[in-house]
């Protein structure tokens, strides 16, 4: 396969458009033409990460946290990240990152936290706002269930957990063609009445370029006349954190063994104990203390994370349990997802 192949599969999974404004995923050395025929998954990308790529013939290293994280202005061998880059292209090993993208993404990292605790009924924490648009397009009856299929295939029509939703409106539309045309229906240079179906269907943003390929792909006219509209509903497709129900409540000691032993760590630090038992959790992979506030709003008994500082853990002003397990910790399931 080709590196862009692969990377095309992954940024549908987790559209690059999701990442923070401070990140730096995606591809970020190596020809996306280059074909390969093995990929190293990691979380981060370190020397001996790149030596093992070389030693396995990988062509590709796909990690979570970005080897470029910030500006440089100069690549030389005085420190890791220069170091890193050097070997990696020196031997024809590409580089790319899927970041905060796929911690926004609904079965993303935080939904993999989610499902290693047990957690049920989980939905995101706190949703992206501003992804949402409306199509409305105008269509022959006889041909609008071709042109639906054709655009909720290309991921339009989705809310929540139902998909190929549309509202569907009759009625009368008038065009004239000019002597340059060739009209679908009626004569060029003639004003006609056409029964049409008014169809309105909501996506999200980073599918439009798709959606509207297939629309004008599948619509008999030979021009298309669609609407775009802003929407302001939340988008139930990405965010920050998650939060979700255990099967039953638990107490908090035996809660927090039970962390530790699902995430291997040897020690967790936690706010003071509340001596009552963990029903509803919160989590964020990485680093997730300004989602507090909203853990506490949604009623969350305790909130999983990690890089809280200290006077942060003051926070839980005894409403809430936060227990950092660790950056590191968190996230070290992520490659399950690649």
């Amino acid at each position: 396969m080709k590196i862009k192949d692969i990377i095309s599969c992954l940024e549908d999974f987790a559209p690059l458009s999701f990442q923070e404004s401070y990140d730096n995923s995606g591809l970020i050395a190596g020809n996306p033409d280059q074909e390969l025929d093995s990929v190293l998954l990691s979380i981060d990308v370190t020397e001996d990460v790149v030596d093992e790529a070389i030693s396995l013939k990988a062509g590709l290293i796909i990690s979570h946290h970005p080897v470029l994280f910030s500006a440089i202005k100069r690549i030389s061998g005085d420190n890791f990240v220069g170091r890193c880059l050097i070997k990696a292209i020196r031997n024809n090993i590409a580089l790319s990152a899927m970041h905060t993208n796929v911690d926004a993404v609904r079965d993303g990292v935080n939904r993999k936290i989610c499902d290693k605790i047990g957690l049920e009924q989980t939905r995101i924490l706190l949703l992206r706002q501003e992804e949402l648009r409306k199509l409305v397009f105008f269509v022959p009856p006889d041909h609008a269930e071709v042109v639906k299929e054709k655009i909720f295939g290309a991921g339009a029509g989705i809310i929540g957990n139902y998909d190929q939703c549309s509202f569907n409106a009759p009625g009368e539309g008038t065009f004239r063609g000019s002597d340059e045309t060739k009209p679908f229906v009626g004569k060029k240079g003639e004003l006609h009445y056409e029964k049409e179906l008014r169809v309105e269907t909501i996506y999200p943003k980073h599918r439009q370029s798709a959606i509207l390929s297939a629309l004008i792909e599948a619509h008999p006219y030979e021009e298309v006349a669609y609407d775009i509209y802003p929407v302001e509903n939340a988008y139930t497709g990405a965010g920050n954190g998650m939060i979700g129900h255990l099967p039953g409540p638990v107490d908090e000691i035996e809660f927090l063994t039970h962390i530790k032993q699902k995430f291997s760590t040897g020690i967790i630090r936690h706010s003071r104990l509340l001596n009552r038992p963990i029903s509803t959790v919160a989590v964020c992979g990485g680093s997730g203390s300004n989602l507090l506030k909203e853990a506490i709003r949604q009623k969350a008994d305790l909130f999983i994370t990690g890089d809280f500082k200290y006077h942060q853990f003051f926070d839980a002003d005894g409403k809430i349990v936060i227990t950092d397990i660790g950056h590191y910790e968190s996230e070290q399931f992520t490659t399950e997802i690649f």
